[in-house]
């Protein structure tokens, strides 16, 4: 193998280049119309724009039509460098976009601005989800081209579009419009979840079922309950009983933390404007993350019944919409990517890993979903979409170091 050591040398020398691409992104909010914003184009620009300027020549675009933007486009940038061998390729895909900040007063400084602290952390919304996979993405490539250094396959990181709100304008675009970019054989990476130490390969995801709840009754005076059918009461005693399907799908996997189903009642829209109205409309929303053992046609079955059970009770109508549905297969523990992966792990950090399943949805589930076996790991804290989010820097550097090492293995 080549001499590692220069390799992560170089990767050392450019901490303060890794800050300030860091700085370049957060500056820019990529927020998805969904959340308010115009997308991801003016950040894409800007990155292809550093991309080029450092040395990296062969950039591809596969932007998807979006007329929601100012720009029309949501971008899917993929940058390649070409390797010695051509039996399969290394993926590195990190998003572009970022959640909204959320209550500015919970940040202690701006929230599209790096603010960089004495103890090696980068706060910033965006920082660590997922600028810091990219980032390390980014420079782990860099490294090899100052060096001269042929991988040993082809490495393509993939910069791409609206993984927070569903990726239809991402992932599922191209695995719709551009399958023929992903072979079965090729190593899957996505840097955007892991632990603190960096030591565990996720490589299953819970079921995800998101659901928006309407109920309909009647409206009538507070003091009068009897001439309305109060929707929220409905509503409220048909949450609760969703949530009682925690104890219908049981069964544990320790694969996973929490290592159950869980089913529950998150976000609620206004109803009424007074107390004293019963509520003749109301909207909530559940969030399922359902163990792999469990298919979501057995869940939706249950779900119907206890909808309809309600719906006599009260008398009310109810209707369930899906706004949000995944359902993947596990990628096998001695996969290629998993090998790969721990071997690059243990050969740059001399650290040992291990799989875990997950209830939160990636990327992943995508390619699992059509056989393509695919590897979540990074090295964080998890701050991802909380106020104050940080990344440290150290473990963009590690990260980076470790998917070099990945990168030149044979």
């Amino acid at each position: 193998m080549i001499d590692f050591e220069k390799i992560r040398a170089t990767i050392r020398s450019s901490e303060r280049e890794m800050v300030e691409l860091q700085k370049i992104l957060s500056s820019i909010p990529a927020l998805s119309p969904e959340n308010g914003g115009d997308g991801e184009e003016k950040k894409c620009r800007a990155l292809e724009k550093w991309l080029l300027k450092n040395g990296f020549s062969d950039l591809s675009h596969y932007d998807a039509k979006d007329e929601r933007v100012s720009s029309g486009i949501r971008p899917n940038l993929i940058a390649t460098i070409s390797g010695k061998k051509d039996d399969f390729a290394i993926w590195v895909m990190a998003h572009l976009d970022v959640v909204p900040p959320g209550n500015r007063e919970l940040w202690e400084s701006d929230p599209w601005t790096v603010r960089e602290t004495a103890d090696g952390r980068l706060i910033a919304r965006g920082v660590e989800d997922n600028q810091q996979g990219l980032v390390s993405a980014v420079f782990a490539s860099l490294a090899l081209l100052k060096n001269k250094t042929i991988p040993e396959r082809t490495v393509h990181l993939l910069f791409m579009a609206d993984e927070e709100c569903g990726s239809e304008f991402g992932v599922k675009f191209l695995l719709k419009e551009h399958r023929d970019l992903f072979k079965k054989d090729d190593v899957i990476i996505i840097p955007d979840g892991g632990d603190p130490k960096g030591e565990t390969i996720e490589i299953a995801e819970k079921g995800i079922l998101w659901l928006r709840v309407k109920t309909t009754g009647a409206q009538a005076h507070g003091s009068m309950p009897n001439r309305g059918k109060n929707a929220h009461l409905a509503a409220a005693t048909l949450a609760l009983k969703l949530n009682d399907l925690e104890n219908v799908f049981c069964e544990r996997d320790d694969l996973f933390f929490p290592p159950y189903s869980t089913f529950q009642p998150t976000k609620h829209e206004s109803n009424v404007d007074g107390v004293n109205i019963i509520p003749g409309n109301d909207v909530f929303y559940m969030d399922c993350r359902v163990l792999p053992r469990y298919s979501l046609s057995e869940v939706r079955k249950k779900i119907d019944e206890r909808v309809l059970e309600v719906c006599q009770i009260y008398g009310v109508k109810i209707e369930v919409e899906e706004i949000q549905h995944e359902q993947s297969p596990a990628t096998k523990s001695d996969s290629r990517v998993v090998r790969a992966l721990s071997r690059a792990i243990k050969n740059a950090h001399a650290q040992d890993s291990r799989c875990v399943g997950i209830g939160g949805g990636t990327v992943g589930a995508h390619f699992r979903a059509i056989g393509i076996d695919a590897a979540i790991w990074s090295t964080l804290d998890e701050m991802c979409h909380q106020p104050n989010e940080y990344c440290k820097i150290e473990n963009m550097i590690r990260d980076a170091e470790t998917l070099a090492m990945l990168f030149l293995q044979e």
